[in-house]
């Protein structure tokens, strides 16, 4: 699709959840529940029967997803705004994050189209902004959600993902049974505030995720001689300063590590805000603050280190700007 004829963005970037735990049991009725997907965010624009895809990080990504221009029936002829994640899915019908890396960074020609017909991805629906011009950012949760399920946004590669009013832990449980993520909890009178990570969504996961900066790395020993054997990572603070919180070390592919040496920008100096620990700055490799990636973890050190990080893979979707910490120390 030309540039010229995709849609406008629709909103500066998607509402966010903060990380926490399910409401109280007294509270639950209040809140609604979605399944977290394993994928990258992405908002979806269509007008007279054209899409356009936007990254949470304002990216324009409509030709990494060419599978996903087939749309639906229902929206051929629509003009809505809708928010989803694009997700890869395994053979058994469960979102796998480590296939979509193949996608995340691709940006047309032949190896996108190779790669859509050999392993399409999927665009799950959650939420809807505008349909056929009538503005719902105002209306709660449990409105959208039902005109949304009224839109019919199913199809092709296209699902409208299921929503469940109470009932946290029962869901929270079924996805821990079913190997997804964890939740998503939205109370049912929230609006839709563009670019807010807001209290009234709650993203409850059964392991810990964390966005990271990436600003150096160690020589690997071994197996890894010669590369990349570790990253120093980092969050950005209250005032904005990118703090160290810890190297990962594990996790990795040996693709992944290929990757990462080509992408990293060496500097002198390291990027990181405090000091850092002597036996990981004698043998660093400080690198420019410019990758986003994400890691899984087991809880944050009284000194504001990640225990037991796990390197997931990039995040081309997340801007370094709003790599924040997400869960409390």
């Amino acid at each position: 699709m030309r540039p010229d004829l995709l849609p406008e963005p629709p909103v500066p970037a998607p509402m966010l959840a903060v990380a926490g735990e399910l409401p109280p049991r007294r509270e639950d009725g209040g809140w609604g529940y979605e399944f977290k997907w394993d994928g990258v965010r992405a908002l979806a624009a269509v007008r007279d029967g054209r899409l356009g895809l936007w990254a949470r990080s304002g990216t324009e990504v409509t030709g990494r997803y060419p599978e996903l221009s087939r749309l639906p029936a229902a929206l051929a002829g629509a003009d809505a705004v809708l928010d989803g994640e694009v997700v890869a899915l395994d053979r058994l019908g469960r979102p796998d994050f480590g296939l979509l890396q193949n996608r995340m960074h691709r940006t047309g020609g032949a190896d996108v189209a190779r790669l859509a017909a050999a392993a399409p991805v999927t665009f799950l629906v959650f939420d809807v902004l505008t349909v056929r011009s009538e503005p719902l950012l105002e209306e709660p949760y449990e409105v959208r959600r039902e005109r949304l399920e009224e839109l019919g946004a199913a199809g092709q590669r296209w699902v409208t993902t299921p929503w469940f009013r109470g009932g946290g832990a029962d869901v929270h449980a079924a996805s821990r049974d079913n190997g997804l993520e964890g939740v998503v909890a939205k109370r049912l009178d929230s609006p839709y505030r563009p670019g807010v990570r807001a209290p009234e969504w709650r993203k409850v996961k059964h392991v810990r995720m964390q966005g990271v900066v990436v600003g150096g790395w160690r020589p690997g020993k071994g197996r890894r001689a010669g590369g990349v054997g570790s990253l120093l990572v980092g969050v950005h603070d209250d005032d904005g300063r990118l703090v160290y919180a810890g190297h990962v070390g594990t996790g990795f592919t040996d693709a992944a590590l290929r990757e990462l040496s080509g992408l990293l920008r060496p500097r002198r100096t390291p990027p990181f805000a405090d000091a850092i620990p002597r036996e990981v700055a004698r043998d660093a490799r400080w690198a420019e603050p410019d990758l986003v990636g994400e890691v899984a973890f087991a809880a944050w050190t009284a000194d504001g280190r990640m225990r037991h990080p796990a390197w997931r893979g990039l995040r081309e979707d997340l801007d370094v700007d709003d790599v924040v910490v997400e869960w409390s120390p």
